[in-house]
Parts: C-alpha cells; sequence; structure tokens
C-alpha cells in the first residue's frame, strides 16, 4: 500500500512511472487476434481444396519501418492423396535469386495441420477457422549469405475461391523485423 501511495501520490515522477505502468499493463493485457476470430468468415478455407493443382503467388517483403525491400514471384504445383498433402513452391526474386520449397502437410481434422519443409525447424503448426489459417513456425531464412533463426506468424486469408491473401511477420527476439505480404490465385 506504501508503494501505492508513493506512486499516485503527489511526487509527479511516482505519477508518471504509475501511469506509465498502468500503460504497460494495458497494453500487456489486449489479446491479440486469434483465427477462431474468424469463425464465421466465408468462403470458408479448407487448404485441401484451395492448394490442389497449379497455382501462382506474387509478393513482396518489407523491412521494419514498412519499405518494401524485395519482390518476387512464385509458381506452385500442389496435390493430395488423403489427409496428406504436397505443395512444391518455385519462387524468383526481383534480383534474380531462385529458391524452392516443398511443404509437406498433413490434415489432421478440425482445421488443424501440420506441415514441414527443408529449411523450417521442426513442424510448422496451423489452425483454420472461416475463411482464416494461421501458420507458427520456426525457419532458417538465408540473408546475404549467411542463414537466421526466424519465427513467422503466417496468415492465410481466402478472399474468394480464387484468391487468398497472405501476410506473415518475421520475428527474431520478440520483434518483427520484416513482413511478407503475399497474393496466391489458382
Amino acid at each position: 500500500m506504501r508503494l501505492l501511495n508513493i506512486l499516485i501520490g503527489k511526487n509527479l515522477m511516482g505519477r508518471k512511472l504509475f501511469l506509465g505502468c498502468l500503460m504497460i499493463g494495458w497494453l500487456s493485457s489486449c489479446s491479440s487476434v486469434e483465427v477462431t476470430d474468424y469463425k464465421d468468415t466465408t468462403p470458408t478455407l479448407v487448404l485441401e481444396s484451395f492448394f490442389n493443382g497449379p497455382l501462382k503467388a506474387s509478393g513482396v517483403v518489407h523491412d521494419f519501418s514498412g519499405k518494401v525491400i524485395r519482390k518476387f514471384n512464385v509458381t506452385m504445383e500442389a496435390n493430395w492423396q488423403g489427409s496428406e498433402g504436397v505443395i512444391n513452391e518455385w519462387f524468383v526474386y526481383d534480383d534474380g535469386e531462385t529458391q524452392t520449397r516443398v511443404w509437406k502437410i498433413k490434415a489432421l481434422g478440425n482445421g488443424q495441420y501440420t506441415g514441414t519443409a527443408g529449411d523450417i525447424l521442426g513442424t510448422a503448426l496451423g489452425q483454420s477457422s472461416g475463411s482464416a489459417l494461421r501458420w507458427k513456425y520456426d525457419m532458417l531464412l538465408p540473408v546475404d549469405g549467411d542463414e537466421y533463426q526466424v519465427h513467422f506468424d503466417d496468415w492465410m486469408f481466402l478472399v474468394n475461391d480464387n484468391t487468398i491473401i497472405n501476410q506473415s511477420d518475421i520475428i527474431k527476439f520478440g520483434v518483427t523485423v520484416a513482413q511478407v505480404t503475399l497474393i496466391i490465385q489458382k
């Protein structure tokens, strides 16, 4: 109680500290968006349906300030055998760099998915609800000849039967260092 009196008493510095603590507490108590917030949205995103056959995508990478630092195009080929899918991705970046990724996806039911790929550390975990799907995974990201371990918070939104908008935060040490925006079309 004495600490509270000191913080909110006549001491201006104490008041500022108290208000700052309240603000931090308020901000940290604000809940982040959850995939279940989209449960009533349509059209319903089912990976097995959308990611089946040939697809094309175009995207940009934004640095921490929002500046576009890279552009790229992706050709994809996806197919499913029961609850297991393979998505082949061929990237071509605006600087001429190319990259290939092969995702192996497993549908677990109830909108839950797991995925692996060569540059993904461990297993990606996905959850869909309504028109949204959220992936969380760690990745080795090549940058200028080095590799960095980063975390991806990856959201997909089915806009219509032929278009997904994908927004990813790339996180290092708990801080978003870059974002990727990608439009995927059948």
